[in-house]
């Protein structure tokens, strides 16, 4: 079962990502290892972050709440939770980052990662899904991607987590 869903996720993330600055560079995809998705304990978790991974692609959209219309960072936070685990959350960034438990100590997949994108601290949400990578809904031209914290990028903007009850 598990090389099948496995397989069945690299095949949605293979080719999907789009660049951070511009949509017309190819980058190469990041692909949810079995290590990561053995951290995914619990079914609940397991459910939000296949729900996740299933919008890869869809277009980036200033406002956007929906993969028909297409998401931006909270956007795609509020939907995902709501369709993927039933938990209602808030709109917008600033409001996301006083839900939940703040992390003090190793991340879980489920847990809304924020960074500091716009010299504004909390001014971007994803959902990590282990192994050090997470979905998010990144900028203008861009598409729901798998991306790996660990890029200079992300280290140097993240500023925190926080954890829902699932």
């Amino acid at each position: 079962m598990k090389i099948i869903i496995l397989t069945m996720l690299a095949l949605i993330v293979a080719g999907c990502g789009a660049p951070l600055k511009k949509a017309t560079a190819p980058r190469q995809p990041v692909v949810l290892t079995q290590r990561a998705f053995d951290e995914i304990a619990s079914a609940r978790a397991r459910e939000l972050a296949l729900h996740a991974l299933s919008h890869i692609g869809v277009p980036y959209r200033y406002g956007g709440t929906s993969p028909t219309n297409g998401f931006d960072c909270s956007g795609l936070v509020q939907y995902v939770y709501h369709q993927g685990a039933g938990v209602a959350l808030p709109r917008n960034t600033q409001a996301l980052s006083a839900v939940g438990a703040p992390v003090a100590d190793t991340l879980q997949p489920g847990d809304l990662v924020f960074f500091d994108t716009l010299r504004k601290p909390y001014s971007h949400v994803g959902i990590y899904l282990g192994d050090q990578r997470f979905i998010h809904a990144p900028t203008t031209g861009g598409y729901v991607e798998l991306v790996d914290m660990r890029e200079r990028y992300w280290q140097s903007r993240f500023n925190g987590a926080r954890r829902l009850d699932l």
